[in-house]
């Protein structure tokens, strides 16, 4: 077989660059459009209460200093606490382990700040372990599933719906957590904050939101292991 004649070769390889260009345009605009995308499932999330009964409101920790609660989970946990007082769901489960240099963790902190605002401290049910939200979530779900078994065995009563739960934190959060508890089954309503400094300033909320949206993807595509890794 003879070789390609001189002039063919530029040529080929030519055709051979224009489809790799193509190829990673078409993986630039394939990425572009899933970032766009989950930026605006992550809007669409923050801007929407699914507030509902529920067998639990699970509040998702931020920080404490010293046993008082940082801003962002005190605005937390009055709303977890207003959705109480309304009647939406008999029990609260605070979450959030101690982070270096804790002397407390921030579902103890939660838990005292609660009881000071009228909450019974018998409804209140505590995950101090977790240090991110995929730990928390997993062990919210397992506290969940353990009232409810608690519930049946003892009067036999049934929840609204099973494995249900109103979930509390910012605003940015949600659609993570409602992926979350999917995965680890739950049936989630999410209800977003609105009193928290994070959304006071608009340039502020984006910054969480846009950050967000990196992860989204990275949840979606780890659906079925244990742990993508990602913190609070």
């Amino acid at each position: 077989m003879s070789a390609a004649p001189p002039v063919a070769r530029p040529l080929a390889r030519a055709r051979r660059g224009r489809v790799l260009r193509r190829i990673l345009l078409l993986g630039v605009v394939l990425v572009l459009a899933t970032w766009l995308g989950a930026l605006a499932s992550v809007v669409a999330a923050a801007n929407r209460d699914a507030a509902q009964p529920a067998t639990a409101i699970i509040v998702l920790g931020a920080a404490q200093y010293d046993g008082r609660p940082s801003p962002v989970l005190r605005a937390r946990l009055d709303h977890a606490v207003a959705l109480w007082r309304r009647g939406l769901a008999p029990r609260l489960i605070v979450t959030g382990g101690r982070r270096a240099g804790d002397r407390t963790s921030e579902a103890a902190t939660s838990r005292r700040y609660a009881v000071q605002h009228g909450v019974p401290d018998s409804v209140i049910l505590l995950e101090s372990e977790g240090r991110t939200t995929v730990e928390s979530m997993r062990a919210a779900a397992a506290l969940l599933a353990e009232v409810e078994r608690t519930a049946a065995s003892r009067d036999g009563s049934t929840p609204v719906v099973a494995r249900s739960a109103i979930l509390v934190s910012d605003p940015f959060h949600m659609l993570r957590l409602r992926m979350l508890a999917r995965r680890y089954g739950i049936v989630a309503y999410t209800s977003p904050t609105r009193t928290s400094p994070i959304s006071a300033r608009r340039s502020t909320a984006w910054g969480y939101m846009l950050r967000e949206s990196l992860k989204i993807p990275v949840v979606w595509l780890t659906e079925t292991q244990a742990d993508e890794g990602q913190d609070r």
